[in-house]
């Protein structure tokens, strides 16, 4: 596993763990996309402004999919 994709994969298990403590931060899909987009750090936040997920599962897949690259 590359550094870039297991410092998303952290951040995401970490993200998923403290949402737990906060759900009406992350209430909708968009809301948690939201929030997760914020957390995101350098060129990956870069690379996915804009762009429009159907789902947190599917952002955070293309999300690995950049880190990995």
């Amino acid at each position: 596993m590359k550094q870039g994709q297991m410092r998303v994969t952290k951040y995401a298990a970490k993200f998923n763990e403290l949402s737990h403590f906060a759900p009406n931060q992350v209430a909708s899909e968009e809301m948690k996309m939201d929030h997760f987009e914020q957390g995101l750090k350098g060129p990956i936040k870069w690379m996915i402004a804009g762009h429009v997920f159907a789902s947190f599962h599917e952002m955070y897949q293309r999300v690995v999919k950049i880190a990995r690259s």
